[in-house]
């Protein structure tokens, strides 16, 4: 069996509603999506247990009616896992990461300034990478942004 499947069943085995969602794209490329519910407990489980030691960055996607999160998370052998969450666009609430990786700060800030996201317990500070004078409300990576501004 190869590393990626090891952690494919590894996955199914501690939760088992992964199984329709998890897809081994191709060597050293994992890919799943979990609900915002069931999103920090697959994470954890991820980062600690399968030694997903390194963040790469967490790309933000305007899917229409929703914003997804993809989290790229490497372990050591160099197999990427892509872990995506989706939330509604119009209250799009996800919970912050940086308990497990400090480092997530400055993706979450990203994610605050271009998309509109909420992230839940991520600590007051500077805006990221948007300026100060930006206008509230404006999320220049959001699909209508454009319309709406020309």
């Amino acid at each position: 069996m190869s590393f990626e499947e090891d952690i494919k069943q590894s996955l199914i085995k501690k939760f088992n509603y992964l199984e329709p969602v998890i897809r081994i794209q191709r060597a050293r490329r994992i890919f799943l999506e979990v609900t915002p519910e069931n999103f920090h407990p697959v994470f954890e489980y991820i980062a600690k247990d399968l030694k997903f030691s390194h963040l790469c960055t967490i790309t933000g996607l305007d899917e229409n009616e929703k914003l997804s999160f993809i989290y790229h998370l490497v372990q050591d052998p160099g197999i990427m896992i892509n872990l995506k969450t989706s939330v509604p666009k119009e209250n799009p609430v996800i919970k912050s990461i940086i308990e497990i990786f400090p480092g997530a700060e400055i993706y979450e800030r990203e994610l605050v300034d271009l998309f509109g996201a909420k992230v839940e317990g991520l600590p007051e500070g500077n805006r990221y990478p948007l300026t100060d004078d930006w206008p509230k409300g404006e999320f220049p990576l959001r699909k209508d942004w454009r319309k709406k501004n020309a």
